[in-house]
């Protein structure tokens, strides 16, 4: 059995996370982090993966409508770096573009909507990645 998947979806306020299962095909959202520094944030994001056994951290890359890195991208990429120096874990990105829309179509806009869109873009990973 593989090892759950860790969605983080960075924001400049709020850092959404989603957990998979450990088959990797089911995505729910987690929790709602309230962002204070990147090494802050890096601790606590390690505390869930290794609370939850996860074997993979996936870090979702805010494209803009052009499919370029803008400044909220750049934001990802850094938190992306920061976690692989802290971690032995696989840190992968993963477009997660409209995936706050998604979540918010799906659901009301509420406390969760950050971890919901989390699992919007991790439910999407997870689905390319399995065998068909």
């Amino acid at each position: 059995m593989k090892a759950p998947v860790l969605a983080v979806d960075p924001g400049e306020a709020r850092i959404g996370l989603a957990i998979s299962d450990p088959t990797r095909t089911i995505a729910r959202p987690l929790e709602v982090l309230r962002h204070t520094s990147r090494p802050a944030d890096v601790q606590v994001i390690l505390d869930r993966a290794a609370r939850h056994g996860a074997g993979l951290i996936l870090v979702g890359l805010a494209l803009d409508a052009e499919g370029a890195i803008g400044p909220q991208a750049r934001r990802g990429l850094r938190l992306a770096e920061a976690l692989r120096a802290q971690t032995e874990l696989p840190v992968e990105m993963y477009d997660e573009s409209d995936s706050t829309q998604a979540a918010r179509r799906a659901g009301r806009d509420d406390s969760m909507l950050d971890a919901r869109a989390a699992a919007v873009f991790l439910q999407e990973y997870l689905n390319v990645q399995r065998p068909v």
